[in-house]
């Protein structure tokens, strides 16, 4: 079950100033993302803020087939790189350009994407995660603390179930889990009516998934922003709070296929 149209918007403009509060932190724009470690932090920033630019030209003119990054207004940054004042503008310009072309298109606007949801409302789930995560990128990287709403860090791992479903069905990526295997996702911070509690399992034809408390050949457990974290790479298996019961193995082969992009 997704979220509100309305709800993915603000969560993006609530994420776009927290990761901005990163960029005018004084933290070092030219410091290795240990979590990305191809990009620096002004290199991340600049990512996120482009797939901004460039989800929000989609939505804004209903395109139909994808846009070539040439095509995205300003979407290579600032004219003075290394300069934050420049790149928090610039970031802020971002935002407010996607969050108003999705609630101006609202949830069921016909847009191309690379999924099977050809609308605006997959676009703005997309981004509300994308920069959930990226954000935790920066702000590990800038040593500031994280967190993240529970409902968003819920759907979030939703979200990253369905796309790894989909890679694997469209021969894009390897099944992270073998015909037999399971793997169950225990959030301990929940509330019980949250339900956040998966079970997926891996069949000839690639992984299925649902909610619920079942057994399974290994679980990971543990709060909720740290599970997202973990499942996106982001953390260790032994980062805070996170215990794995049963066979490690199996959630280790998970994390190195459980992937897209």
């Amino acid at each position: 079950m997704t979220l509100p149209h309305d709800r993915y918007c603000a969560e993006i403009a609530h994420q776009v100033e927290q990761l901005r509060a990163v960029v005018t932190s004084g933290a070092d724009l030219a410091a290795t993302v240990p979590t990305c470690p191809d990009w620096t932090l002004e290199q991340l920033v600049l990512h996120m803020g482009g797939v901004l630019r460039w989800s929000g030209t989609l939505v804004r003119t209903r395109a139909q087939e994808n846009i070539a990054d040439e095509e995205v207004p300003r979407g290579d940054g600032p004219e003075t790189p290394g300069d934050a004042a420049a790149l928090d503008a610039w970031l802020a310009e971002a935002g407010e350009l996607v969050v108003d072309a999705l609630r101006e298109a609202g949830p069921d606007a016909k847009v191309w994407s690379w999924a099977g949801d050809q609308t605006a409302a997959f676009w703005a789930r997309r981004m509300a995660h994308e920069i959930t995560v990226h954000r935790a990128d920066a702000t590990l990287a800038a040593g500031l603390p994280y967190d993240v709403a529970p409902e968003i860090a819920a759907d979030a791992i939703d979200e990253w179930l369905e796309i790894v479903q989909l890679m694997g069905r469209r021969g894009e990526a390897e099944q992270p889990l073998r015909a037999g295997g399971s793997m169950h996702l225990h959030a301990t911070d929940a509330a019980p009516e949250a339900n956040a509690e998966w079970l997926v399992e891996g069949t000839g034809e690639g992984i299925v998934w649902r909610r619920g408390h079942e057994k399974a050949t290994v679980a990971l457990r543990g709060p909720l922003t740290s599970m997202l974290l973990a499942l996106y790479r982001r953390l260790p298996l032994d980062g805070p709070g996170l215990e794995v019961v049963g066979d490690r193995e199996v959630l280790e082969f998970w994390l190195d296929r459980a992937t897209f992009g």
